[in-house]
């Protein structure tokens, strides 16, 4: 049986498919990512609550290089495989180089479930994934897109503040460094609220991402067949790459698990922010498409076991 997080987001799955008239209101929706993403931060730093070492550094090195690599990689296939435009290759390869929060949570709660040892580390991949995928993705575009304007195209220094700036980075980020300072037993009376109801939150965020992801598939995009390959083939190459340096790295199995799935993942919440306003050519709509409506129903429902799998393989 699948983790009962997950089944929350096939009932949203199945009802937008049914066209059910269950909606999660906006501003719920909006207040529910934010403790989502506040309490992901909290529960890393608290973990990390006397266990910051600089021995983390080539960790969190190669991780980034992984960042900057994988949209480096997928650019050419979706230029001359795909055949989608600059803009659009460049947008599609930065979000998958960039990572999915919600997968990250449901790869956690997984983690958590099956028991697998999970290092302190993993909330600042988070961090380490998004912001050097991003920049890559703008750089590519900016070398390879001619006919491109400086003056509608937002500075390298514009997008590192656009980037860091996001509500999402600012609430991991802050969380670690709240819940890093004050750890579990101090800052209880705050973060034992919000960390104990994880669970809770995750399963609604689930279930609007469910009804999302049903919206962004109708109508079934026949025609973007080969992206919809794309973005079931690419979560499989992407997670055995993030599976094989995690065990590399020699991390404990669970981090092994999540940095696998984070790896397959591609975001939907900071990426589409950052990539519009840098890129405006590009169609976030299909970007929207591949990695909500496609990969991230993969990797919740299939994906995250698939690269639990792998990883006690290559033990």
């Amino acid at each position: 049986m699948p983790d009962i997080v997950v089944m929350f987001f096939v009932l949203g799955l199945v009802a937008g498919i049914l066209r059910s008239d269950l909606v999660i209101p906006k501003a719920t929706y909006e207040t529910l990512s934010l403790l989502l993403m506040l309490t992901i931060g909290l529960k890393g730093g608290m973990v990390l609550h006397g266990n910051l070492s600089w021995q983390l550094l080539p960790e969190m090195g190669s991780v980034m290089l992984l960042g900057a690599f994988i949209p480096l990689m997928l650019y050419p296939i979706l230029k001359y495989v795909i055949k989608l435009s600059v803009a659009n290759s460049a947008s599609i390869a930065a979000h998958y180089g960039s990572v999915s929060a919600g997968t990250f949570a449901v790869a956690l709660a997984y983690a958590e479930s099956a028991q697998l040892a999970v290092g302190a580390e993993v909330t600042l991949y988070l961090v380490m994934l998004e912001l050097p995928a991003i920049i890559v993705g703008l750089l590519l575009y900016r070398r390879l897109d001619k006919q491109h304007s400086a003056d509608n195209t937002l500075s390298l220094k514009a997008l590192w503040h656009e980037t860091l700036t996001n509500k999402s980075v600012i609430l991991l980020v802050g969380g670690v460094v709240i819940g890093m300072m004050y750890g579990t037993q101090q800052g209880s009376q705050v973060t034992g609220l919000l960390t104990n109801s994880f669970k809770v939150v995750l399963a609604l965020f689930l279930l609007e991402m469910g009804l999302t992801a049903a919206q962004t598939l109708r109508p079934i995009p026949w025609h973007h067949w080969k992206l919809t390959l794309f973005a079931i083939i690419s979560p499989l190459i992407l997670g055995a790459i993030g599976v094989s340096v995690g065990t590399l790295l020699a991390l404990e199995l669970g981090s092994i698990v999540i940095l696998g799935s984070l790896v397959a993942s591609a975001s939907y919440i900071a990426a589409p922010a950052a990539i519009k306003a840098a890129i405006p050519k590009a169609d976030i709509g299909l970007a929207m498409l591949s990695s909500l409506g496609i990969t991230f129903p993969f990797n919740v429902l299939i994906g995250i076991g698939l690269y639990h799998q792998l990883a006690v393989a290559m033990q």
